[in-house]
């Protein structure tokens, strides 16, 4: 059905391919519903799920992120995965708002177990974690639950992740597999090379000519091979065209946020 020859439509930006997507609401132990959207595969069963967290809500970081709306738009039809987005709390986005407030990455705690929460109840298969700026923040302060295959971090600033947060993960040993940047705003390859050096099983990826929000379609598609890579090791190279029904989404798709 997928095939990467000059055949098919061209995947692009906008490119909506097919797929079964739904509103969702997580619930939180402190009692706040915050709103999401699932997207599985079209018509069979995941083989694995990414539960994403999105950037620094409080400077654009939502749901609908680019790279995570993409990644929602076309892996569960080119890899049979499910793709989880939701807004942390406090959280705007045309889905609607979550509950609660921007609490700096403390409460949101609460956030990430009501994701691994959903993938429970929804009896979703392989969970990782997908953090992009501050959510690689929110994975590795409170994401280290048995229930998880691992990880991926897109940008890391390590920011309020501390020293404690990465020796827990190397505690943990499941993989973690670290996106960095060449001409990252915060952290770049050879800092977090030496950063996550403390996490033996620790990943860093350089990533030549990227920026910390990997705006771009070379970009994006270079982030979704390494998460379909890690994922599901062995799967082919995602195509660049869909020998199938594709939509395109609205013009007016919200903008990158301006900070992590």
């Amino acid at each position: 059905m997928n095939d990467d020859a000059a055949t098919g439509h061209q995947i692009r930006s906008l490119s909506v391919l097919p797929g079964r997507r739904e509103d969702v609401e997580l619930h939180t132990a402190d009692g706040l519903t915050l709103v999401g959207e699932l997207a599985l595969p079209a018509d069979r069963d995941p083989v694995a799920t990414l539960l994403t967290f999105h950037p620094l809500p409080t400077h654009g970081g939502y749901m609908d992120s680019h790279v995570y709306r993409k990644a929602a738009w076309r892996l569960p039809a080119l890899a049979d995965l499910a793709v989880l987005r939701f807004n942390t709390r406090g959280t705007s986005s045309p889905r609607g708002t979550s509950e609660g407030e921007f609490d700096g990455g403390e409460a949101e705690r609460f956030d990430v177990a009501a994701a691994l929460e959903l993938a429970e109840f929804r009896e979703l298969p392989r969970p990782w974690l997908v953090g992009w700026s501050f959510g690689t923040e929110l994975v590795l302060k409170h994401g280290a639950d048995p229930s998880i295959e691992g990880a991926i971090l897109l940008s890391p600033p390590l920011h309020r992740a501390t020293d404690a947060d990465l020796d827990r993960w190397a505690a943990f040993g499941k993989p973690l597999v670290v996106l960095v940047p060449e001409h990252d705003d915060y952290l770049r390859p050879a800092e977090a090379r030496e950063r996550f050096a403390r996490v033996p099983q620790a990943e860093v990826i350089g990533v030549d000519g990227a920026k910390h929000l990997w705006v771009g379609e070379p970009a994006v598609r270079r982030v979704l091979d390494e998460i379909v890579a890690h994922v599901l090791p062995g799967h082919a190279p995602l195509p660049t065209h869909y020998d199938g029904e594709v939509t395109q989404a609205p013009s007016d798709v919200p903008p990158v946020p301006t900070r992590g």
